[in-house]
């Protein structure tokens, strides 16, 4: 792992070879002096069957019954849309496809919402057209939101209700909350709004405000999205600036804690997901979406610093331009026994890698079979 606190850059000499997904490729012409960067793209193991339109963002449902079965949910990006299910051999469940969506944008799930006095997994996915949060029960995909719940209510801004990015919090005290992003809002902060996820007393979902908080570059946008339930944390993607990080619970206030990968990105930066060695140990992975790779940095910090995240490696993927992605270092199947990594490609597929890829030498693999979800 490097320990360097500001990256040196150097000249490399780049052939680009290919350019579509499944094609080894570097496109950048300076890259970080990092220990442990891939130097050509690494495999996925699996590649999903293909959308109709417009991949963007998984996310890992876990079967808690037997992990061979589990799913992965993704988006299909357009005015009329979908939200897929695939198995663990990227084969599209037909039956669990809710389809009639209006550009879903970004999907993240959690566990155990009690609903009509059961606990229910949920899948929740932020409808862009309608100005609602679309939310289903797993694994039957069912709808428990009435129809969808509107959120950034009362905004009038340009492109201030266009929604975009979604993660859920689970705090220790079994509170859940959708953290919500839209394609603009507020530089001073007020970009992301926090609801608190209930039942509605008919056994469907409603969702109250508690707050409005994080700062906005101004540059693009804000997308990607990520909770750390066991730290307590939210990490956003400031695209062309960095990765901001806030305390999820509402009680702890707002103010940034850190902002981290501010340097050495080629262009956007993008999805974002988290491997859990331990409860307070792992890696946060950022997509590096113009340069077709992941940047990742130490999830704990330092024990000076616990917000200072270290990059400790940049892995090249042969996913290309990818916006979201899912990660969990949960044991799945003999393919995947050490967690999997889900990423987005541009040719509507998405792509799933074997962590101990990704990982190569410089990275830990969570070598257990842990109950820890993600």
């Amino acid at each position: 792992m490097s320990k360097l606190n500001n990256f040196l850059f150097a000249p490399l000499a780049i052939v680009l070879l290919n350019t579509a997904c499944g094609q080894s490729q570097v496109r950048d012409d300076k890259q970080p002096a990092v220990p442990g960067i891939t130097a050509t793209a690494i495999k996925p193991a699996v590649i999903t069957e293909p959308v109709l339109f417009d991949t963007d963002d998984p996310a890992i449902w876990i079967n808690p019954a037997n992990h061979a079965k589990s799913l992965i949910i993704g988006t299909d990006k357009n005015s009329e849309g979908a939200l897929y299910v695939f198995d663990l051999q990227g084969k599209i469940i037909k039956d669990k496809v809710v389809r009639g969506l209006k550009r879903p944008n970004n999907v993240d799930l959690a566990y155990g919402l009690m609903l009509g006095g059961k606990p229910t997994d949920i899948a929740i996915t932020t409808e862009r057209m309608t100005h609602k949060l679309r939310i289903y029960s797993l694994p039957d995909m069912k709808p428990v939101d009435n129809g969808g719940i509107d959120v950034f209510v009362g905004e009038t801004g340009f492109e201030y209700r266009d929604l975009m990015g979604i993660s859920i919090y689970t705090s220790k005290a079994g509170k859940m909350y959708a953290v919500v992003g839209r394609k603009n809002g507020p530089k001073d902060g007020g970009y992301l709004w926090q609801y608190l996820l209930q039942d509605d007393g008919t056994g469907h979902v409603k969702a109250t405000l508690v707050r409005k908080f994080g700062k906005y570059s101004g540059k693009k946008e804000i997308e990607s999205i990520a909770v750390d339930n066991e730290l307590g944390y939210i990490y956003y993607s400031d695209e062309q600036v960095g990765v901001r990080q806030y305390y999820a619970d509402p009680e702890k206030g707002d103010k940034e804690l850190a902002i981290f990968g501010t340097t050495g990105f080629k262009a956007d930066h993008e999805g974002i997901s988290i491997y859990k060695l331990t409860p307070t140990t792992g890696y946060i992975l950022v997509s590096d979406q113009g340069a077709n790779r992941f940047q990742i940095f130490s999830r704990e910090g330092t024990a000076k610093n616990p917000f200072d995240h270290k990059l400790v490696k940049i892995a090249n993927v042969e996913a290309h331009e990818s916006d979201g992605s899912d990660v969990t270092a949960t044991p799945l199947n003999d393919t995947f026994k050490h967690g999997i990594f889900v990423v987005m490609c541009n040719d509507k597929t998405f792509h799933y890698y074997r962590w101990e890829d990704i990982a190569g030498k410089e990275l830990k693999v969570k070598a257990d079979s842990a109950k820890l979800l993600p």
